[in-house]
């Protein structure tokens, strides 16, 4: 007996199959499909679903005389290792948590410094050796015991393996083959020599550095070092992985999705397509060595980076007899490319398409950019005066004015003096809420914005006067870009006044999408939450909303989704997209849920804690739900 208790306590503790009702990745399994084979909950009884516990962290007492409430968002998506949740929280806190009860069992506090420009965690990550991981916005990797809580001092310095200055982490890291690996995030727009966006490889017993990766071409013998052209290329910063990695363990594939190089919106110091920024790199996950890459935009100046973790997955595809082992690749200008995981090779149609030039003095747009056939374009690609949109039609009129002073030219109109209108903007199509895949039905499902950014170039010693001349341009973000001839100015297409946010395009703003990748074609697309009051305006349900935290999707056909300004939490019908059954949560759910089974029960998990930039409520909460 006590052998079988020995092995019964080993399965429950690396039970990492969605078969099993375990969730032990960040997207489930290391390939982010953020699929669960369980469906007690389901199609015909969803409607039931009510809460089984609430956990509090207390995390909002750790704001306290900071700002950092201002940008603290609760973006984690637990993790179940046999029967306890590891969840992290804004500050980076780890706590564990018994999955059945709700009740905590203990708490690490690594103290990090909130002074930065995220202060936000995904979540953590777990290696067979009794240790759960987190990267800090503060630049740190953590090992930590899974049965205590204690940093295990075998691991780095006491624990902790400084990953370096101006570095920061904010997504789990990926752990195979007794490796953790981590990518970063940093500032974009705030200067041109930012760090480069290394992705690194640690032993996760003793915390030694066994290989890294830079995006940044550094070797003139690297086919893509001519890609950066200019006397500083090589030396610019970023191209960052700031997303989460996927992993094919079997194939020791490691894909990374990379970002723009700084600063996002001028190019003029890094000419040329610069190659690996904007990319998803396939590297030899034992050697860190690229093995093949493939570029979504060429020379970004539009800060389109790769937020979404890469789907590794089995894929049906046209006049193919057999599924083919694919990357699925969401980005922020709703295009989704689909790649033979081995070769890069796409396996839907791709075009190259010329895009607008450059007016800036000093840059050089790409003249083309590679656009899907197939899957088409998701989201808002561009806009006109017909898309002008208000409430009112004094709002309406004032919202064609403004659109009218702005260039636009399409999904890839570059950034301009007199302002350009990004559409989509930096926030998507598909953000980091990323997607999920249900591989029974071969169908893909992913949440997207439609929300237009504009985005001015001002020279900066022009910038006092024309701050002084015009008020909007005062109060729109600032992007210093020190090291290059412009400073960055960066609104959106909305109005603020008593009745809130007011948007000046036409709905929707948000919805989720149903891709069949039997075809490449679009099955449904319906609103995801509303953004304005339904009590003032009785069309606000039809409108969608701006929205960060992902889908995920179960064997009982069902969507689980928040992630929306209005709070609720929600449940489709994965096959028509209609609402099931929602939820008011206490605090705003921008995060991915998850989904797990227990004693013969399942439960769906969602952090509901808010998001300080989107001005969602905010609050502390760990909810599970479950059947009556």
């Amino acid at each position: 007996m006590k052998y079988f208790g020995f092995i019964l306590g080993m399965f429950l503790q690396l039970g990492v199959s969605g078969q099993d009702g375990s969730w032990a990745y960040y997207g489930q399994d290391a390939g982010g499909n953020r699929y669960s084979a369980l469906k007690q909950i389901n199609d015909r009884n969803v409607a039931q679903l009510k809460p089984a516990w609430t956990f509090r962290t207390g995390e909002l007492e750790q704001y306290k005389n900071t700002y950092a409430l201002e940008k603290a968002a609760f973006e984690c998506t637990p993790i179940l290792i046999g029967r306890t949740l590891y969840v992290s929280t804004p500050s980076d806190r780890v706590i564990a948590v018994d999955a059945a009860t709700g009740q905590q069992r203990w708490v690490y506090d690594p103290h990090v410094d909130l002074d930065q420009s995220e202060v936000s965690s995904r979540g953590v990550s777990y290696w067979k050796g009794g240790r759960v991981f987190i990267g800090t916005i503060d630049g740190r990797l953590i090992a930590l015991d899974t049965a205590t809580g204690q940093p295990v001092r075998e691991f780095g310095e006491e624990g902790t393996v400084e990953i370096g200055r101006g570095v920061s982490e904010t997504s789990p890291p990926v752990v195979v083959n007794d490796m953790v690996i981590v990518g970063s995030s940093m500032g974009d727009n705030q200067r041109f020599d930012y760090p480069q966006g290394v992705v690194r490889a640690f032993d996760a017993r003793s915390g030694k550095l066994i290989w890294s990766w830079d995006p940044i071409p550094t070797d003139p013998q690297d086919s893509a070092y001519s890609s950066w052209q200019g006397p500083k290329a090589h030396r610019t910063g970023a191209a960052n992985a700031w997303s989460i990695l996927s992993v094919d363990a079997a194939r020791d594939l490691l894909f990374v999705p990379t970002s723009c190089s700084s600063p996002d919106y001028y190019g003029g110091e890094r000419k040329g397509s610069n190659l690996y920024a904007n990319s998803i790199v396939a590297l030899r996950a034992s050697t860190g060595k690229r093995v093949w890459s493939f570029q979504v935009v060429h020379h970004d100046i539009w800060d389109f980076d790769i937020a979404a973790q890469p789907i590794l997955a089995d894929v049906p595809v046209p006049h193919n007899s057999r599924k083919v082992a694919a990357v699925i690749v969401g980005t922020k200008m709703g295009h989704v490319f689909v790649l033979d995981r081995e070769t890069g090779a796409s396996l839907f149609p791709i075009e190259e398409r010329p895009v607008p030039a450059s007016t800036v003095k000093g840059e050089e747009a790409w003249p083309t950019q590679p656009f899907p056939v197939l899957p088409k374009p998701l989201g808002i690609q561009g806009l006109s005066l017909n898309d002008a949109w208000g409430p009112t039609p004094e709002d309406a009129a004032e919202a064609r004015r403004r659109i009218g002073r702005y260039r636009s030219q399409g999904p890839f109109t570059p950034p301009s003096s007199e302002g350009s209108i990004m559409a989509p903007g930096n926030v998507g199509g598909i953000n980091w809420s990323g997607m999920c895949y249900d591989p029974v039905n071969g169908c893909l499902y992913t949440n997207i914005n439609l929300i237009p950014a504009v985005i001015r170039m001002i020279p900066r010693d022009s910038l006092d006067l024309v701050e002084r001349q015009d008020q909007a341009v005062l109060r729109a973000e600032t992007g210093r870009q020190t090291g290059t001839p412009y400073v960055m100015k960066r609104d959106y297409l909305f109005k603020a006044d008593e009745r809130g946010f007011v948007m000046q395009v036409k709905p929707p703003w948000g919805t989720l999408v149903a891709i069949d990748l039997h075809n490449g074609e679009k099955k449904w697309e319906v609103p995801l939450g509303y953004m304005m009051d339904p009590a003032k305006y009785p069309d606000a349900k039809k409108w969608g909303s701006i929205n960060f935290g992902g889908a995920i999707v179960t064997a009982g056909d069902c969507i689980f989704v928040a992630g929306s300004i209005d709070g609720h939490f929600r449940a489709f019908d994965r096959r028509t997209g209609a609402v099931l059954w929602e939820y008011a949560l206490p605090a705003a759910g921008n995060a991915t849920p998850m989904s797990y089974s227990l004693d013969g029960k399942q439960y769906v998990v969602i952090a509901a804690g808010g998001h300080g930039k989107l001005h969602t409520k905010q609050g502390d909460y760990v909810m599970a739900f479950a059947l009556p």
